[in-house]
This record gives structure tokens, sequence and C-alpha cells, in this order.
């Protein structure tokens, strides 16, 4: 599935998976945002290995419903890109979680995000996922407000939990129930 903005193309990856070529610059990509300290998990850049190790389990769980991987390309590759896993035990296996969702900042403000996350959302619904959640760091107000706009609904807050040296951030809660939710038109996709 192939969705588009602008000059820019969001892709559900399939179990396939990517190319080394795309891995390396996703890879470089995490590294720059998380060195310009983006809240991705990291204190300091990870290794391409462990990026590409990440991206690994990631693309394992997608042949068995267990994850969904969107990238946004540009026609020199990948600017962005976010996933959700299932979780792990089996009483919370209906549901999933978004790990990571990151947009080159050249290219952050022109819809990348929204697409990952609707793409991410569609995906899940398509998964049988009962509820989506996530964090986000609590300084990130665009990421949050990008959130509530797709639905998600904020269920709680963890004062000052995230340590990124001597600075503390609160972690935010959200939750976006898909039961109610039904696969919309895929018209908008190209194949």
């Amino acid at each position: 599935m192939n969705l588009g903005v602008a000059h820019s193309e969001v892709r559900l990856i399939g179990p396939a998976g990517l190319p080394d070529a795309d891995i390396s610059e996703i890879s470089s990509l995490v590294g720059s945002l998380v060195a310009g300290g983006a809240a991705l998990g990291w204190v300091t850049p990870p290794s391409s290995s462990e990026v590409a190790a990440l991206l690994g389990d990631v693309i394992a769980g997608i042949a068995t419903g267990d994850a969904a991987l969107a990238v946004a390309f540009e026609p020199a590759g990948p600017v962005g890109f976010g996933y959700w896993q299932r979780y792990a035990r089996p009483t919370h296996r209906v549901n999933a979680d978004i790990e990571k969702v990151a947009i080159n900042p050249k290219f952050q403000g022109k819809g990348l995000g929204r697409t990952i996350m609707s793409a991410l959302i569609e995906a899940a619904v398509t998964a049988s996922i009962e509820t989506l959640t996530l964090d986000v760091r609590g300084d990130n107000l665009r990421a949050a407000a990008l959130y509530e706009s797709l639905g998600f609904r904020r269920y709680g807050t963890l004062d000052r939990f995230v340590a990124f040296g001597p600075a503390r951030y609160d972690k935010l809660l959200y939750a976006l129930d898909l039961r109610a939710i039904t696969v919309p038109d895929s018209s908008r996709y190209r194949s």
C-alpha cells in the first residue's frame, strides 16, 4: 500500500522487509535525531547494527500480524518511519503499542507524521488490534497534538519519568480504541 503526501510516499512494508540501503538510511536518521535530542528512547545514538536488529524484529512480526512498519520515502530514500508491535503478554496480545515514530526534521510539518500514523492505524484495524497505545515525552507538544487529533486519548502521566541526562520529563500515556473503527476505503492507496 502506498499513500502519497506532496512529493513523499508512505508505504506499509511487507514481510519481505527493506533493502539494506533503506535500513542504513533509517539508521542514519535515527542516529542524527537522537544526537539532536529527539525522544526516541536512546540517550546516545544507537549503532547501525542496533537499529537494523530492531527493524529486523519488527519485520519478522509483520508476517504473523504482530507488527506493522510504515516508511516515508522521498526520491532520495527514507525520511521517516513508524511502527507498532503487539504486546507479548498473552492477556494483552489483542493490543499493540506504537513504539517509535520519527521524521527527518527537513520534512516535518508536511503531513508525513499524520500519514505514517494513519497507515499504522489502518494496519492495526486490519490486524484486529483492539487498542493502540503509545507514549510521548512531555515536552514533545507537536507529537501530542498530532496523536490527540487522530483520536488518541491521554489516560495518564508519569511525572518526571523520562531521564535525559540531568533533565527529567513527564511521560504522557495515550490510547486509541479501535473496536468501533472499520477499515476505511483504501482507494486512496496505490498498489
